[in-house]
């Protein structure tokens, strides 16, 4: 027997509003409700999925969790390879990156999108048709772990996209990593339950991305920050928008924190200004420290995010 009408719009709209808070708490870091209140919505969601399973979706927000441990996972090959940023411990390099860059391209200038750079775990996310399909480490690059049901558990990371607007493909990648917050608490409860601590926020966040059994890695406090697009298919971007910008448009997880450190702009100036912006002592944005570590010694990433050419369509 179909659901009722009312009932469907009903589960609509409790499936948006929980996802919406899940945004404004995990990546906005601004919550509207108080927990309770999320957890009536949860349970009000629940209550009506248990009573007609057939609205029990993928992308419902009460499906992030419960599959049964795994044996092992699974090899994933990524479309494009998955490369490692290099570093630069001053303005030298940095300068000497810029002038390698207008050589390869036969360019007098570059334009460049700079921000920072997150030291966690390298995850690819595959979106079809706007919804979460698959999710993979870096592994060497060019063949990673599937962990599709470790990362459905992160509740940063939609399970559909934002937007009507969704490419027919989409592969987005970021950093899984731990709140420096986060990290603290659960080395609090490790320590009162006689169990081993965790060495650093990047390990945790790494090691609890890496769990057989997705419900460990739904109890870990974890974040997911996207950078760069792999691959789009069915889609169109113009020539002078860097990809960072538009997969954060396309995902909605441009926060007020990061948007403020990040910067796009022509050539050297750019280059020579965030770099010194970085070389400082140690810098924290909403209780996440920016390379954990890398950027504290003087690091700083700079990609060239799509700048250079436009996104055909396909």
């Amino acid at each position: 027997m179909a659901v009722p009408q009312p009932i469907q719009a009903k589960a609509r709209k409790l499936r948006a509003e929980i996802e919406r808070h899940n945004h404004q708490y995990y990546v906005l870091d601004a919550p509207l409700v108080s927990d309770a209140e999320y957890d009536r919505l949860f349970r009000e969601l629940q209550q009506l999925e248990s009573e007609h399973p057939e609205l029990a979706g993928a992308d419902s927000p009460t499906q992030r969790v419960g599959a049964a441990p795994l044996a092992q996972f699974d090899q994933v090959t990524h479309r494009t390879p998955m490369l490692s940023l290099n570093n630069a411990f001053s303005e030298e390099e940095v300068m000497a990156f810029d002038k390698r860059a207008c050589e390869g391209l036969k360019a007098a200038n570059i334009e460049y999108l700079a921000e920072p750079k997150f030291d966690g775990l390298a995850i690819s996310l595959t979106y079809a048709q706007g919804m979460f399909m698959q999710g993979a480490t870096r592994g060497d690059g060019y063949t990673g772990e599937d962990v599709t049901p470790n990362l459905r558990t992160i509740k940063s990371i939609p399970l559909r996209l934002h937007g009507s607007a969704a490419p027919k493909l989409v592969e987005i990648r970021g950093e899984v990593l731990m709140y420096r917050r986060d990290f603290d608490r659960m080395n609090l409860r490790q320590r009162a339950n006689g169990e081993k601590e965790f060495v650093n926020p990047r390990n945790a966040a790494a090691g609890s991305l890496r769990q057989l059994d997705s419900r460990v890695t739904a109890h870990r406090q974890l974040r997911f920050f996207a950078y760069a697009a792999g691959v789009i298919e069915g889609a169109a971007a113009s020539a002078s928008t860097g990809a960072g910008i538009v997969v954060r448009v396309i995902l909605g997880v441009l926060t007020a924190p990061l948007s403020a450190l990040a910067a796009a702009g022509s050539g050297r100036r750019l280059l020579r200004g965030r770099f010194a912006d970085f070389s400082e002592d140690e810098i924290t944005v909403a209780g996440a420290t920016l390379g954990l570590g890398l950027l504290s010694l003087g690091t700083f990433a700079l990609a060239v995010l799509g700048l250079l050419k436009p996104w055909a369509a396909s």
